[in-house]
């Protein structure tokens, strides 16, 4: 049984009365199919995918990044890597099942594969605690993706969760300290990383595995600091106002490419990518090869100042700065503008001193 999206209405409509069409034992009882309005149901229907689906907003966009039947990080896993070993465990408390993590085959290289699992039916979903993982889930990823730089050893992580386990036991645990290990960690790295959003990357939870010399998002995936409702409630003081908020903080994939928050955009299928799981498992692997190909011919630490010149590049603006190629630091070299304002505010400064000490030495002789 398909699921379909408050939105995609007339889509359902129009393949009910295909599925009516293609079965001829109907309700008129045995009867002759007609492939030629069967054609033409599924021409207007493939019309109303691309005008439906090219104009989403961004909380339309949101619902179908959670949808249900959307391909998740195991189907990638299962599908695109060979001979994958799990690994579990952080060596300090036990198993967190929301993340698969292991080693792999991909295109006969060795490769790190980490996938944040959010399940697929409602016993996976509550075994995964919907993709929102623990401490030790994130001390795992670390222990892995040591080993990992360790042997050299390329690193593709799967992003896919609202966020991190807000819950008590998982604060006991250091949740926070455990998210900022896993983000220091990821930037430390000397091998390459690759970082792809498929649906949700929510919060910190996502931005822990996400530090990676590559981010790419699939076309109706999402990226943001908080949850569309979580802002709206805290901004807003009112949930409704969704659509607002999923707006302002821009959590689309096209706005994140345009602040150079992201690298690439794989193209889904028309109608969202769980309408054609072939087709995006081909465009995505396609994605990580070039992307993994890019990396071949860079040295260890290239590879590691490349991503550290990435990340200090994210939000740069253009001002007065005339040195916004030099990533190697945070401050910004200052002009020669800039230098001669600085220099009238101190001699500014030392006026108003003079005067004032000058005013006392005058009030000082004046009495005596």
């Amino acid at each position: 049984m398909k699921n379909y999206l408050n939105f995609e209405t007339e889509i359902k409509n129009l393949e009910d009365e295909i599925e009516k069409l293609k079965d001829p034992y109907n309700q008129d009882g045995l009867s002759e199919v007609d492939t030629n309005k069967i054609s033409n149901f599924e021409t207007e229907l493939n019309k109303k995918l691309k005008d439906i689906y090219s104009n989403l907003d961004p909380w339309q966009t949101t619902l179908v990044a959670r949808h249900e039947d959307r391909p998740k990080s195991k189907f990638f896993i299962d599908n695109l890597f060979e001979d994958f070993i799990p690994l579990s465990g952080d060596r300090f408390y036990g198993e967190d099942k929301s993340v698969l993590a292991g080693f792999a085959k991909f295109n006969e290289s060795s490769v790190l594969v980490i996938g944040q699992e959010k399940g697929d039916s409602l016993d996976t979903r509550i075994e995964r605690n919907f993709g929102m993982m623990r401490p030790e889930g994130y001390r795992k990823t670390i222990r892995l993706m040591r080993i990992a730089n360790k042997f050299n050893i390329p690193i593709i992580s799967f992003i896919d969760t609202p966020g991190a386990y807000p819950g008590v036991g998982a604060e006991e645990r250091g949740q926070a300290e455990a998210i900022a290990k896993s983000i220091e960690c990821s930037m430390e790295l000397s091998v390459p990383t690759i970082a792809i959003i498929i649906g949700e990357g929510g919060s910190g939870g996502a931005i822990a595995l996400a530090s990676s010399s590559r981010v790419i998002m699939l076309e109706n995936a999402i990226y943001s600091v908080i949850s569309p409702e979580g802002c709206a409630t805290i901004l807003w003081r009112d949930p409704k106002k969704v659509l607002d908020a999923a707006k302002a903080m821009k959590i689309l994939a096209r706005d994140l490419m345009e602040l150079k928050v992201i690298d690439e955009i794989v193209e889904e299928p028309v109608g969202g990518a769980h309408r054609n799981r072939d087709l995006i498992l081909e465009n995505v692997k396609k994605s990580i090869s070039k992307n993994l190909d890019d990396f071949k011919n860079m040295n260890r630490e290239e590879v590691l100042n490349h991503r550290k010149n990435k990340f200090l590049n994210i939000g740069r603006g253009k001002g007065f700065s005339s040195q916004l190629d030099n990533a190697n630091t945070l401050t910004i070299q200052k002009n020669k503008i800039n230098i001669l304002i600085e220099k009238l505010l101190i001699k500014k400064n030392i006026f108003v001193v003079a005067v004032v000490v000058l005013t006392l030495l005058l009030s000082i002789v004046y009495f005596l």
